[in-house]
């Protein structure tokens, strides 16, 4: 019998061990990671990037850092907006997989490399779970951006009514794996339901926004608390 993947185990894992199950499994469905997200959102993700990047509110020109980028969709509004954006990803399948013609850039980015307040925004989709150390990345973010710029943070989130809540959970939880395992990997698909995990409160996040430097940091819900938006403005 094949050794399990870093990303399917019993328990989730953390420091190194998260890192490297992270780039491994973004690697690993990268391919098909675009039509799969279509199909389990219901076409949803193309609204909430469209809506995260109408809130950077920056004019046009503006330079825009997509972190965790992977396949580039978030770099494909921006530049519809009319910014500049830079692809930016841990991944290297991700990046290949990349089509939206931004610069690309493979790093951590939790150690960005590039001076300090050097871009007039950040966008981040769907990666904040997937992150080691969520305040270093916060501090990070606020090193890059110049002030005044802007930051918009997506994530899945929690929602708010019990019903919702209820039915959210049997489909992220059961649905969704049965989808990925259809058109991608099965693992990786039960790993992302139960990284949710790994995210802070909705208030304990704006605190530690405000902390590293964004002090009118603020959370939004979106189609009923599925996912989350958080957005902020350099100090």
């Amino acid at each position: 019998m094949a050794a399990p993947t870093s990303w399917n185990r019993d328990t989730l894992p953390e420091g190194a061990q998260k890192q490297q199950a992270v780039r491994e499994m973004f690697d690993a469905i990268a391919p098909r990671y675009d039509m799969v997200n279509r199909i389990m959102t219901f076409r949803l993700d193309v609204r909430w990037r469209r809506h995260a990047v109408a809130s950077l509110g920056l004019p046009a020109g503006s330079r825009v850092l997509d972190l965790a980028s992977g396949t580039g969709d978030l770099c494909v509004d921006l530049r519809r907006a009319g910014l500049v954006p830079v692809s930016i990803d841990l991944s290297l399948g991700m990046l290949r997989a990349d089509r939206s013609g931004a610069p690309r850039v493979q790093a951590d980015i939790l150690r960005l490399p590039m001076t300090d307040s050097i871009v007039d925004g950040v966008t981040c989709g769907f990666a904040l779970r997937n992150l080691v150390d969520l305040d270093m990345f916060f501090v990070e973010l606020a090193r890059v951006v110049r002030p005044g710029g802007r930051i918009a943070l997506l994530d899945v989130g929690i929602p708010r009514n019990r019903l919702v809540r209820w039915g959210h959970g049997v489909y992220f939880g059961k649905v969704v794996p049965k989808i990925g395992g259809l058109f991608s990997d099965a693992a990786a698909y039960r790993y992302l339901p139960r990284s949710v995990a790994y995210l802070p409160a909705p208030a304990v996040m704006v605190d530690m926004l405000r902390v590293a430097g964004f002090a009118d940091a603020r959370h939004e819900h979106l189609s009923g608390g599925i996912t989350q938006l958080l957005s902020a403005t350099a100090s």
